[in-house]
């Protein structure tokens, strides 16, 4: 850790007439609050969620365009997903307690990158277009949730509450660079490498990411103790973390957080689906569509993670980007209320997507930096991965449900609106809890 903090930190020196001298590296260092020692290692992370979500981008663009020509089958899909997490759910917690977690990670990520190649003889099949279009919208949809849950759990190990605060916004702009390259591939190359080429780039960078994941835990593993204790030193199941998220009103609170965007987010995908199956005729240009949407997604996330997120958490606290987020998605549908057609709504999806990926989930993550152990690993996989994929199944069908009583595109504005004004309230209640268990650590530590 030595020798990298002497390669990413370079001492400054005096000149003849006693001035400091800085170089631009520790210019920018010092912008971004990157104090002595943190640099390297924030480097490392940056460049792991940025390969990673480089990997899932080029991938999604793929999930939606085909999804699109099945949207009537997405609530059922919901559900499957819904099922495959019950059933891998338990085996990711009893892993979680067998085996350390610097070793754990990369192995998940090398056996995704091997069903990416098998996805990739998959689409070089025509007969097989049905089903790998389904199976492929219910496996990168679990992939999503493990990867970027647990990768962000990670984050939580290496980084205390204080860098934090700090420094998550500029390790999840390097996801959000991620995200810019990932569509940008798939809209490029879409046609000449097709879906099996871009998922064999996809397992390339996911590779990638593992050997970043590696050197960080090497890096980081000297001042940092619980990346190389034994995961069993927390152990539990996931049953175990169903009860940890009932048993606490902190945690049952940042579950009402998701279940809320979830399902307004829904809503989004469902509407959007339908009007880009009447609106583009082939599957190839729904996938162009659906890059673009998550190229300016992305490029809006990166600037307020980048320069926002860390400003409001660290001058106002971990609430004023939760508070962000509300306010945000509650106004984001006021173009769909005004003129109901593909073009508001996807102005309107930019918007809510890019204030939840750049504001309410870093602003969810800096919460467990005062979380357990268990909670960290246990209760965050059961919030993130199967109360989220219920959230979906609950969504699509209450979609179906109001779309059968009439209830337009319109009307789903409406109600999203108020939907997410109302998480103010739960952002109150959470916040509270936060602070509440700051107190209880520094009065342990006192």
């Amino acid at each position: 850790m030595r020798f990298c903090a002497i390669a990413f930190w370079p001492p400054m020196h005096a000149n003849n007439h006693s001035t400091t001298v800085r170089s631009p590296l520790q210019a920018l260092a010092n912008k971004l609050g990157v104090r002595p020692g943190e640099f390297a290692t924030l480097a490392l992370s940056f460049c792991y969620f940025l390969l990673l979500l480089a990997s899932y981008f080029i991938l999604r663009p793929i999930r939606d365009g085909l999804a699109a020509g099945i949207n009537q089958e997405i609530k059922y899909l919901s559900i499957a997903v819904l099922l495959a997490m019950l059933a891998i759910t338990p085996v990711f917690g009893r892993l979680m307690t067998r085996i350390p977690r610097h070793r754990l990670l990369p192995r998940i990520y090398i056996f995704s990158a091997l069903n990416l190649v098998v996805f990739a003889a998959l689409f070089a099949m025509p007969s097989w277009a049905l089903w790998s279009a389904r199976l492929f919208y219910v496996w990168t949809t679990i992939f999503n949730l493990f990867v970027v849950s647990v990768f962000w759990s990670f984050m939580a190990d290496i980084w205390n509450a204080e860098q934090s605060r700090r420094l998550f916004g500029v390790i999840a702009a390097g996801g959000s660079l991620g995200g810019l390259l990932g569509p940008t591939v798939a809209k490029t190359f879409a046609a000449t490498l097709g879906n099996s080429g871009l998922a064999l780039s996809s397992a390339a960078l996911l590779i990638a990411a593992s050997g970043c994941l590696l050197a960080l835990t090497r890096a980081a593993a000297p001042q940092t103790s619980p990346i190389d204790a034994p995961t069993a030193a927390f152990g539990g199941s996931s049953f175990q973390g169903i009860a940890l998220v009932l048993r606490s009103k902190f945690l049952l609170g940042i579950a009402g957080l998701l279940i809320v965007n979830m399902t307004v987010g829904m809503f989004a995908y469902l509407e959007i689906g339908q009007l880009a199956k009447s609106t583009f005729a082939t599957s190839d240009a729904r996938t162009a569509f659906y890059a673009g949407l998550d190229f300016w997604t992305n490029a809006v996330t990166l600037v307020i993670q980048a320069f926002v997120v860390g400003l409001l958490s660290t001058r106002w606290g971990v609430q004023a980007p939760l508070f962000a987020l509300s306010i945000i998605g509650c106004v984001s549908f006021i173009p769909v209320m005004l003129s109901p057609v593909l073009g508001s709504l996807a102005i309107t999806n930019v918007i809510r997507r890019a204030a939840e990926f750049g504001l309410g989930k870093p602003g969810r993550d800096m919460l467990y930096t005062v979380a357990t152990p268990q909670e960290k690993y246990l209760a965050k996989n059961v919030i993130d991965t199967v109360i989220y994929r219920a959230t979906d199944v609950c969504g699509g069908w209450l979609h179906a449900g109001l779309a059968a009583i009439g209830v337009t595109l319109a009307g789903f504005g409406w109600i999203s609106a108020v939907a997410m004004g109302s998480t103010v309230l739960v952002v109150l209640a959470v916040v509270k809890g936060y602070r509440q268990r700051v107190q209880e650590t520094k009065s342990a530590s006192s």
